[in-house]
């Protein structure tokens, strides 16, 4: 198991989070669609456990050379309307 970290953006309200979260060590080799998949898994249970959470990706974008994968699309929570979100996953 590996460590990595999100920094995730509202887009709407200019919040910020950073998220640390533990993941099989060849996350990062794996589509930029996955290692969204994986932290949002994370996110929903962890993060947010008193509400579902799920999301909406609009585009998933990995530079391998730097080891970071970007991402951006709608945050979606129950009692909210979905919340505009850019993420950025790499190693802790």
């Amino acid at each position: 198991m590996a460590t990595f970290k999100a920094h995730m953006l509202a887009a709407d309200t200019g919040g910020e989070g950073v998220y640390a979260f533990d993941a099989p060590d060849g996350l990062l080799q794996q589509t930029p669609a996955r290692v969204v998949r994986h932290f949002m898994e994370r996110v929903d249970r962890s993060l947010l456990p008193h509400e579902h959470v799920d999301y909406e990706l609009n585009a998933a974008l990995k530079n391998a050379e730097k080891g970071v994968v970007t991402a951006m699309g709608s945050l979606i929570l129950e009692r909210q309307p979905p919340i505009p979100f850019l993420l950025m996953i790499s190693a802790h």
